[in-house]
């Protein structure tokens, strides 16, 4: 009988609080969620992460050779778009979270995604004019300006196509995966923080397959098949996820108020009651942070009677959103060294050796691969090495806390522009000692090889900082929020891009001044990247300063899980 028992156990806690199926059932733990329906929506986002990385890795060469940039307005560009695809995201995951939902809205941004990937097909198969034989060269030269207008148009209406299309799916489909492990089952919520790593790795082996075949096709071979490859893999990660429909945990939607409606009321009690004494506020109710919050729980009478007052719930939902923006700050610095690596560093590399054999080189993009070789050797080394030890000794889930693997990441991203400033001064040596600083169309006598340190530091540095500001902004917003979350974690990155490309107007402006060459020049050759490079290692210094000061004082909305 006890064995009869035991057996039925299971039976009975097999269902999966506040989750549904996708006809609205109640869902059972061993048909659902897990591994399993994660493996869908993993497969969608790496066909997803193939396909932007198949634009943005090597978009600075498109536009300094087709379309004709300069390479300050070409870094410019980059940036502006990679910040618009990573700042979206905060529309995308609004209308998931109070709207739609995250699986209607991944389908729907993936089909605008899939939109945008074939009208940029599209932009590169408009014919180039040439004026070679021409009889009427100047109706040529008019010819040639408005198609190449025409195409421009068209590339930048089709790149932020993209971008919108990213904007939807990219902070629902991570928080889609998470929500497919139950937090509260012991089980579950081990496999719920390995998720975040192996989210990762998956990711960087789809960025691998791009930089290794997709960056030699666009240089090589056809820079429209090398956009329409994208259109193609997306479409088919799309069926792939759909087919997983089945498996799906759909969290329940409880009849409370929107979270968007509950946080705004308490910044609006909080400040209308600003000149209310707190007197009625238990001490013991209030935590010591951003206490002018504690006023939403009073009634314009000074009292905490029920009517237009906020619950202690709500108040803390308020504080647990507002801790999170100094940490977020202070992550900015960070976000604009990870804008160099498919900007700046492409357009180094470009000018060295890159040769393989004789008549084979490494198309300059494609150096970005070492990124995701880094990753796909550290990840596994940190989910079962680092983990396993540091749980030993913290007896965390995680070994060590979110925060100090962010900080960790942001100092090693400090080392890694330490090693890119030395490596280009190498290399602007090297031009000087062979004559080569007024020849930028001649390769430097320098192996490329030589910018894999700084690679690799890069992708180590990704391996704890934005795998640890994923799984940080997932776990600390409330439940409702969590696509929010996510497009946070992205938001960093985007502000970021438009920093960097601030930066480096304002720096190209200031050196380049009186026929000057800047910091930036066409000629890399007689360009000053190594002091860029100098100037945010000083930056990230600072910024990891702010970041520990503002770390120490965090407190942690759920510490069982960070």
């Amino acid at each position: 009988m006890s064995d009869l028992a035991a057996a039925e156990t299971p039976l009975l806690d097999d269902s999966v609080k506040g989750c549904l199926d996708f006809k609205g059932r109640p869902v059972h733990r061993s048909g659902s969620g897990g591994w399993t329906s994660a493996s869908f929506i993993i497969a969608v986002e790496v066909a997803e992460r193939f396909a932007y990385y198949g634009i943005s890795s090597n978009l600075i060469t498109y536009l300094t050779g087709p379309l004709g940039l300069s390479t300050a307005a070409a870094a410019a560009q980059v940036n502006a778009w990679s910040g618009a695809a990573t700042l979206l995201p905060l529309l995308g995951a609004f209308l998931a979270d109070s709207f739609l939902g995250r699986y209607r809205t991944i389908i729907l941004a993936s089909l605008v995604y899939i939109l945008g990937l074939g009208l940029l097909t599209l932009s590169a198969t408009l014919p180039s004019v040439t004026t070679s034989g021409a009889p009427n060269a100047d109706n040529v030269t008019l010819n040639t300006s408005s198609m190449l207008q025409y195409q421009v148009i068209l590339f930048f209406f089709s790149l932020y196509l993209v971008a919108f299309g990213q904007g939807g799916h990219k902070p629902c489909v991570q928080a889609f995966g998470a929500d497919q492990f139950d937090a509260e089952h012991p089980v579950e919520c081990k496999a719920k923080s390995s998720f975040f790593n192996w989210w990762y790795f998956s990711i960087a082996a789809g960025i691998l397959l791009t930089l290794l075949i997709l960056n030699y096709i666009q240089e090589n071979l056809s820079w429209v098949l090398g956009f329409a490859i994208p259109a193609i893999v997306m479409a088919v990660g799309l069926l792939v996820f759909v087919l997983g429909t089945m498996t799906y945990r759909f969290s329940v939607k409880g009849d409370e108020e929107s979270p968007f409606v509950r946080i705004g009321r308490v910044f609006i009690l909080a400040i209308r009651n600003r000149k209310i004494a707190s007197s009625a506020i238990a001490t013991e109710e209030s935590l010591k942070q951003f206490k002018f919050l504690d006023k939403a729980l009073l009634a314009p009478d000074s009292t905490m009677e029920q009517g237009k007052v906020c619950s202690m719930r709500e108040v803390e939902e308020a504080k647990a959103v507002l801790r999170l923006a100094p940490i977020w700050a202070t992550c900015l610095i960070y976000a604009v060294v990870f804008a160099q690596t498919s900007t700046l560093f492409t357009k180094q590399g470009a000018t060295m050796d890159r040769s393989i054999t004789r008549g084979i080189e490494i198309p300059a993009a494609t150096l970005q691969c070492f990124i995701s070789f880094s990753i796909l050797l550290f990840i596994p080394i940190y989910d079962r090495i680092v983990v396993p030890l540091a749980r030993a000794f913290t007896g965390k889930p995680g070994g060590i806390t979110t925060l100090q693997r962010i900080g960790t990441g942001i100092a090693v991203s400090a080392i890694a522009m330490v090693i890119a400033a030395l490596v280009e001064m190498k290399r602007l040596q090297t031009a000087r000692e062979h004559g080569l600083v007024d020849k930028p169309n001649v390769t430097v006598p320098m192996r490329v090889w030589w910018l894999v340190p700084q690679y690799s530091l890069c992708g180590l540095s990704d391996v704890l900082a934005i795998v640890g500001l994923q799984e940080f902004y997932y776990d600390q917003m409330p439940n409702e929020l969590r696509s929010i979350g996510i497009a946070l974690y992205l938001s960093i990155l985007g502000v970021g891009s438009f920093l960097s490309s601030f930066l480096i107007s304002v720096i190209e402006t200031v050196t380049g001044k009186d026929g000057r060459d800047s910091w930036f020049a066409d000629n890399l050759n007689r360009a000053h990247l190594d002091y860029f490079y100098w100037l945010l290692a000083a930056l990230s210094a600072l910024g990891l300063a702010l970041y520990v000061y503002s770390a120490r004082s965090y407190i942690y909305a759920r510490r069982s899980t960070s």
